[in-house]
């Protein structure tokens, strides 16, 4: 069974992830991190800034982190000080923060991802093969999460672009305003917040009198918490370095 501590144990995500493990035989859940101390479901929830010595206090395993880049980085210090292994699915990262995050994977196993949905995981497969097999349509990309969500566009969507950009020279394009005209190699990238909507990504391919959508919902977010235990199943052990989530999916 592996012992996990949750980062960002009291936010939507990684709330889902304590009550997930809690359903689980292969995990389990003994410590969560935020900015405020108490207990989820039985789990003690103590500050991230105590998670260096709480990690040895409850024999953790692997640490899995939804929190914000500070705190993320705060104790993913303390995790790799301890030589634990590290699963990030917190986004909103800038350039020297996934800097320092690399870092450390030369010293711990780091399995950083957008999202640990395994749908979105075959959305990313349809996307390339789409794009690929239409290379003159144009491209638009849509997101809508929920109201609380900082950062615009989405880590997923940034994923999503990443991978058209490795079939197709575009440039995104975000948000259009007053005499806009498109240009042919843009592409359009659009944030919505509203309510309590868990994730629904969508990208348009239209040209020749058609147009192809691609789509993913998520209904739960049960179900980035699977994914994101089922990767710190897979990371436990590993050598330090860089993974991501489509070894967990491909069972490599």
């Amino acid at each position: 069974m592996t012992r996990i501590a949750v980062n960002g144990a009291t936010g939507r995500t990684g709330g889902a992830v304590v009550d997930g493990g809690l359903e689980r035989e292969d995990v389990d859940v003994v410590v969560g991190f935020a900015s405020e101390p108490g207990e989820r479901d039985g789990v003690p929830i103590r500050p991230a800034g105590e998670a260096g010595d709480a990690l040895a206090e409850f024999d953790v395993d692997v640490v899995v982190d939804f929190a914000a880049p500070a705190a993320t980085l705060s104790v993913a210090e303390d995790a790799t000080e301890a030589g634990l292994p590290l699963v990030v699915g917190t986004t909103g990262f800038d350039d020297d923060e996934l800097d320092r995050l690399r870092e450390l994977s030369e010293t711990v196993p780091v399995l950083k991802a957008t999202n640990f949905s395994r749908g979105i995981q075959a959305l990313l497969g349809a996307v390339e093969a789409a794009v690929a097999a239409l290379p003159e349509y144009d491209l638009e990309l849509l997101e809508t999460h929920h109201n609380g969500k900082v950062d615009a566009p989405s880590g997923t969507a940034g994923t999503i672009l990443e991978t058209i950009q490795r079939q197709r020279d575009v440039e995104p394009v975000y948000g259009r305003e007053g005499h806009a005209p498109r240009e042919d190699d843009e592409i359009g990238v659009f944030a919505r917040r509203a309510g309590d909507v868990r994730g629904e990504h969508e990208l348009v391919l239209a040209g020749n009198d058609e147009v192809l959508s691609l789509t993913h919902r998520a209904e739960d977010r049960g179900v980035f918490a699977a994914g994101a235990l089922d990767s710190a199943v897979w990371l436990e052990g590993r050598d330090p370095g860089w993974y991501d989530f489509t070894g967990v999916v491909a069972g490599e």
